[in-house]
């Protein structure tokens, strides 16, 4: 990712998915910084920054990925615009989603979308803070017979996610960091 897409993403972010005050996080934990990153991600400006440079971010971490997917729904529209913006490459990737819990009817799979038993997969986390998100879809994707390179983050909070998920085993990589955003945002 260029310099100048970093600040770009991380100026988006600040404008539209960082707010100041007092939040409880999915992780429980309290914090006085919040990131809804689906403001950024969802939006037509936000999907065609994010999946092109999310595209360079794993080709410069040479993760050769089959597919790339996540916990929903934060990690969703990351994993459309990554698969959007390979369509026209000479490898493009399939994007898959993990449901937080099988469905009771149908197949009852937790792993949904083009994913194949076999491929090579990149984890897609919108936001890490403990990284338990990340983690929970990399185990649903092992289950389901794939093989995980990494773990892709939109925002790393630096608050001890990217440790746990490397301490799990994994490689990290994000595109920016909440240290990046959090100077940019306007109170």
């Amino acid at each position: 990712m260029s310099a100048s897409d970093r600040r770009h993403l991380a100026a988006l972010l600040a404008e539209r998915s960082a707010k100041r005050g007092q939040f409880t996080l999915a992780s429980g934990r309290e914090s006085n910084f919040y990131v809804d990153a689906r403001l950024t991600t969802m939006s037509p400006e936000g999907l065609a920054l994010i999946g092109p440079a999310a595209l360079q971010a794993i080709a410069d971490a040479h993760w050769d990925a089959d597919s790339v997917g996540g916990l929903t729904l934060g990690a969703d529209p990351i994993s459309y615009a990554i698969s959007y913006a390979s369509a026209s490459t000479a490898h493009p990737v399939r994007a898959f989603t993990v449901r937080k819990e099988p469905k009771g009817h149908g197949t009852g799979k937790l792993v949904e979308g083009p994913f194949r038993s076999g491929d090579r997969v990149v984890i897609i986390e919108d936001v890490v803070t403990t990284g338990g998100s990340a983690l929970k879809a990399a185990a649903a994707v092992i289950a389901a017979g794939g093989r995980v390179l990494g773990i892709l983050a939109l925002v790393d909070r630096e608050e001890g996610g990217r440790e746990a998920i490397e301490a799990a085993g994994y490689s990290v990589r994000s595109l920016v960091r909440a240290s990046d955003v959090l100077p940019l945002v306007r109170d």
